[in-house]
């Protein structure tokens, strides 16, 4: 006996969230959940606005099909919407046990804010020390002082910086300007520094500063490859699609010499955990890039462990369709 429903959810963001041209004021999904015997697995379909090529009533509309399908008996096709395919594999995965529990909650957090907290976070953090900045929002002459001053102060800081394909070839050059040749090498990363692919190859191989491939990962006509100058590419899934997908762009990195770093699409605590439990099972060598969870005023149905957000249950649901 199939069971299945389908909720949806809205949580408030913090102040200040902004995404390219919009500001989130909440973060809006659908919830699956499958039921067969003594079974049960839960899936987070959440749309990014301003990232995602499919609006949040598309990937409602596709998911009941979907999920009208599954309970009828019918094992439906990956869905062509990305984040319905991330969210209908993972409640399958679960279903089916195919999800490992156990997971990967080490985050590489996000330098915002003030710098002598962000000095005292990064100082006090275990291990390895591996922290994001985000690029590109600025003047790139601010973030490429930002990042030096970071790394300068920090002997043993790994950074990961992304830029959104937000400069020009010029403006990257100026950054790179004002970061010490001698620091450059502890850049894990800059994800899609230019507008263009080709640019940002140039770029690389002019600066030394290793590049991942973010963006390109989504588009058609992108081949894993090995390349000199990129270090790694970064999986989005709620972005990229299938579980299955995910995989296969893990193997094909691994195989080519590259990172995969598993990365988060804001979603909610109950998303964040799977894909922390992805990355466990996928990329247990690497950091994934989960710090999104503070963006919100809540959690939902599973708690991120040590957050001190309240947890919302079931019954902040709406329950859009059940079996």
């Amino acid at each position: 006996m199939r069971n299945a429903a389908v909720y949806r959810y809205s949580l408030p963001m913090d102040a200040g969230v902004v995404l390219r041209n919009q500001r989130l004021k909440t973060r809006d999904g659908v919830l699956i959940h499958l039921q067969q015997g003594e079974q049960e697995g839960w899936g987070e379909i959440a749309p990014l606005p301003e990232f995602s090529q499919e609006t949040l009533a598309q990937a409602e509309q596709d998911t009941l099909s979907w999920v009208q399908s599954w309970q009828a008996g019918v094992l439906p096709p990956d869905s062509l919407l990305p984040s319905v395919a991330f969210g209908t594999s993972c409640a399958l995965a679960e279903l089916e046990q195919r999800l490992p529990l156990q997971a990967d909650y080490r985050k590489a957090p996000l330098c915002t804010g003030d710098p002598d907290e962000l000095f005292a976070v990064l100082t006090a953090l275990p291990g390895e020390k591996v922290a994001k900045v985000k690029v590109g929002l600025y003047e790139a002459v601010r973030d490429g002082m930002i990042v030096n001053v970071l790394l300068e102060a920090l002997p043993d800081l790994r950074l990961r910086l992304d830029a959104n394909r937000s400069w020009t070839r010029a403006k990257a050059d100026g950054f790179a300007k004002y970061v010490d040749p001698a620091l450059r090498e502890r850049i894990a990363f800059l994800e899609e520094p230019c507008k263009t692919r080709n640019e940002s190859r140039d770029f690389a191989q002019a600066t030394g500063i290793a590049i991942a491939w973010d963006e390109s990962v989504r588009e058609p006509d992108f081949v894993v490859e090995a390349e000199p100058g990129v270090a790694a590419i970064v999986i989005k899934p709620t972005l990229v699609g299938s579980l299955d997908r995910c995989h296969a762009l893990v193997e094909q990195a691994h195989a080519a010499g590259l990172t995969a770093v598993i990365s988060s699409s804001i979603e909610s605590s109950l998303g964040l955990t799977q894909l922390a439990r992805m990355a466990h099972w996928l990329t247990p060598a690497t950091l994934p890039g989960l710090d999104t969870l503070d963006l919100m005023q809540a959690q939902l149905l599973r708690g991120w462990p040590d957050s001190t957000l309240p947890l919302l249950d079931r019954q902040a649901l709406e329950c859009v369709w059940h079996s």
